[in-house]
C-alpha cells in the first residue's frame, strides 16, 4: 500500500472529507468531521486508526507493524507502519472499522451524505 491507495480508500468510503487541520504533514480523514484515519505525507508511511480499546491490544502483540496510537489516545488508536508486513486487505478492514466506530459515535442528527 502507498499514500495513493490509502488515500483513494479513505475516500471511497460515504461522507469522507480530508484536510490538513494540523499541519501541511499530516493528512486527516474525518467522517461527520470527526477524525477516523491520519497520515503522514513524509517519512516512512503510517496511519493512524480508531481501534476497540480490547482489539487494539490484541493487534499490538500480533503485529510488529503495530503501535499504540502515535501522539493519540493510546487506549483507542493504533498506528499502523504501512512497510508491506500487513497485507492491503487487512489495513483496509482496520479502516473500515475505524470508520464505523466513528460513524457509529456521531449523534442522529448528524447526516453523512456522499
Amino acid at each position: 500500500m502507498n499514500i495513493e491507495t490509502l488515500r483513494s480508500f479513505c475516500l471511497s468510503l460515504k461522507g469522507v472529507a480530508e484536510g490538513f487541520p494540523f499541519d501541511e504533514e499530516t493528512l486527516v480523514f474525518k467522517v461527520g468531521n470527526r477524525i477516523f484515519a491520519l497520515t503522514n505525507l513524509n517519512g516512512p508511511l503510517s496511519v493512524n486508526l480508531k481501534c476497540d480499546p480490547n482489539e487494539a491490544i490484541e493487534l499490538r502483540e500480533r503485529y510488529a507493524a503495530v503501535k499504540p496510537g502515535y501522539h493519540m489516545n493510546k487506549a483507542h488508536w493504533n498506528t499502523i507502519i504501512i512497510d508491506g508486513s500487513i497485507p492491503n486487505k487487512t489495513i483496509e478492514q482496520w479502516i473500515v472499522n475505524s470508520y464505523n466506530l466513528v460513524l457509529n459515535s456521531l449523534p442522529k442528527s448528524t447526516a453523512v451524505n456522499n
